[in-house]
């Protein structure tokens, strides 16, 4: 069962009691990501993620890290281009721990010119173990090229003439700016008291208070194109997509139906032309990723540099087969179990029970139920799934790969 609580300071608490199970997640998610940074700022909201570890008046870095582990727990974050989560995960009992060392660290981090230093570079080895990384990388290059001059386009991780630009002012004025408590959600579920985490959090954050920062909305307009990066590799990881729809828009569903018979698992169109039938590739699949302005739809492939072109083509005419013709009703039904079972399967876990509190509060100022999703998933017609077909790969699209290209190449796709 949900509820959800609103403090007087405007700090939300979801939370989903799970008497059954023994464990407890809990998420501070905080609506701020590298999508509100300016060019100047790439990368702080990641670095400042980082720095929240690093100290509070009244706990050492050391502190934080071990006191999760004395009691059997487990602390972490992550940055995203929307969202930044600092999250753990305990045993019902040790809740009220997770909530003090979290609220800690939101609240009272130090920030040390020292820690920062450090911290910089551990960054900056991220930054060239990601650019060493062509199969994750080449993600990145697609949201660039598609989106260009938008802080979408840019990478959360920043580049490194920023990100050693930082300093603890900066730092402080970026976390007073954005982590107003209108924008920090609570979301927690498992084993747990409703009211007591209500008490908990509103003690800690009671006194709270931050000016909210009016929320930049800047229209998304993608760029078509073909771009080639050479490097020495043995294989081209290539991504090819287009802008999709944004978060909130009620086609998210066909989407979703759309991508997993397309491209989306072993039984999709894209997984069994590419692979087993063909043989031209051990990964390919498809995803999308949506945002409050809009979305991408991609298909990834790893091939050889023989091969590439083979399977662009495919993808090609797959892509238009699909916005021709539409799924039919046995992959539409399939789909749709397929959506329903990995929901229904990830619930299992509190950690995903967590992250769907938050995401959806973060998204749509509500909790969106399990209930909603299967009958909204269950609605979609084969009309509609071919409808945001067309709308997503009947048009120009990106293509971006990393390969061992003589030259690079950039031109219209």
């Amino acid at each position: 069962m949900y509820r959800r609580d609103t403090l007087p300071n405007g700090i939300r608490v979801i939370t989903e009691a799970v008497p059954h199970v023994g464990s407890a997640s809990i998420g501070f998610w905080i609506g701020a990501g590298s999508r509100w940074e300016t060019p100047e700022e790439a990368g702080i909201s990641h670095l400042l993620e980082h720095m929240l570890f690093k100290g509070t008046a009244r706990r050492s870095a050391r502190d934080i890290a071990e006191e999760l582990d004395s009691v059997g727990g487990r602390l972490n974050a992550f940055t995203d281009k929307e969202a930044t989560c600092y999250y753990a995960k305990v045993l019902g009992e040790h809740l009220p721990v997770a909530i003090d060392v979290l609220s800690d660290m939101l609240l009272n981090s130090v920030l040390n010119p020292d820690e920062l230093d450090l911290e910089k570079n551990v960054i900056m080895e991220e930054i060239k173990q990601h650019e060493d990384d062509e199969e994750g990388l080449i993600h990145d290059i697609f949201a660039e090229k598609l989106w260009p001059d938008h802080p979408l386009g840019r990478s959360v991780i920043g580049k490194p003439e920023t990100v050693s630009a930082v300093n603890p002012e900066i730092l402080r004025n970026y976390l007073g700016n954005w982590y107003a408590p209108d924008r920090i959600i609570v979301a927690v579920a498992g084993h747990i008291d409703p009211d007591d985490v209500v008490d908990r959090v509103a003690n800690a954050f009671g006194d709270y208070t931050a000016p909210s920062q009016p929320i930049p909305i800047n229209p998304l307009l993608p760029v078509s194109g073909k771009y080639l990066i050479p490097r020495e590799t043995e294989q081209v990881n290539l991504v090819i997509g287009s802008q999709a729809p944004a978060h909130q828009s009620e086609e998210r569903y066909a989407l979703a139906c759309m991508d997993v018979a397309f491209g989306g698992g072993m039984s999709s169109r894209l997984f069994q032309e590419i692979r087993e039938n063909r043989g031209l590739a051990y990964s390919i699949g498809s995803y999308f990723t949506l945002y409050n302005e809009g979305g991408q739809y991609c298909v990834y492939a790893g091939t050889s540099m023989e091969t590439m072109e083979e399977v662009v083509r495919i993808v090609r005419e797959e892509s238009q087969r699909l916005c021709d013709d539409g799924l039919t009703e046995v992959e539409l039904r399939r789909a749709k179990n397929q959506i329903k079972g990995s929901m229904l399967m990830e619930l299992e876990g509190m950690s995903n029970r967590m992250s769907r509190l938050g995401k959806t509060e973060l998204y749509f100022g509500r909790v969106v139920t399990v209930e909603e999703v299967v009958q909204e998933i269950e609605a979609v017609t084969p009309e509609q799934v071919q409808d945001v077909a067309r709308k997503v790969l009947d048009g120009p699209l990106t293509l971006t790969a990393i390969g061992p290209f003589e030259e690079g190449v950039t031109k219209e796709a």
